[in-house]
């Protein structure tokens, strides 16, 4: 099987600068992890887009996104990694826009990034992965062992986790 990957930016990939002491999107590491799991089977097509803070994320950002799930989502399914402060407003926009989908399209990414301690960066991954094999066509966040459709899902700062709407 075949799953398109799209990479935007976002939490699950910020690194820690020395430099500057913060943290922040500086290049893309989702490759790394992805040749940690054990995928038989399955063939994942990365696609870096961006490597933005969802924060920081234009209209014209969200319609690249667009654009490119169009052109990938005929064949096989999508997961998108995003930054969880927007995430919604994206998958919303997905919805909205998108024509009818053979495939489903997920967005999942971290509240820690991958490579801290108790990062759940890599387990989102997989599990969008898992997700995107069994869920049907739609837009959906996929978080911490949750599926969410996208137009009953908000960002709970206070739990750190996202919640139905």
């Amino acid at each position: 099987m075949e799953i398109h990957l799209l990479t935007t930016g976002g939490t699950i990939e910020k690194i820690y600068s020395e430099q500057t002491g913060e943290v922040e999107n500086l290049t893309a590491k989702i490759d790394r992890y992805l040749h940690q799991l054990r995928l038989p089977d399955t063939r994942i097509e990365v696609t870096p887009l961006m490597n933005k803070d969802s924060l920081e994320m234009t209209e014209e950002d969200r319609e690249l996104v667009l654009s490119v799930v169009k052109a990938k989502i005929s064949d096989a399914p999508v997961v998108i990694t995003h930054g969880t402060d927007t995430m919604v407003e994206t998958g919303i926009l997905l919805k909205r826009r998108l024509p009818e989908k053979k495939y489903p399209v997920i967005l999942t990414g971290a509240m820690t990034p991958l490579g801290f301690e108790r990062s759940d960066g890599l387990q989102n991954l997989t599990e969008s992965l898992f997700a995107a094999r069994l869920l049907p066509p739609g837009v959906w966040i996929v978080m911490h062992g949750q599926v969410f459709d996208v137009d009953h899902a908000r960002k709970d700062r206070e739990q750190s986790r996202f919640v139905a709407a």
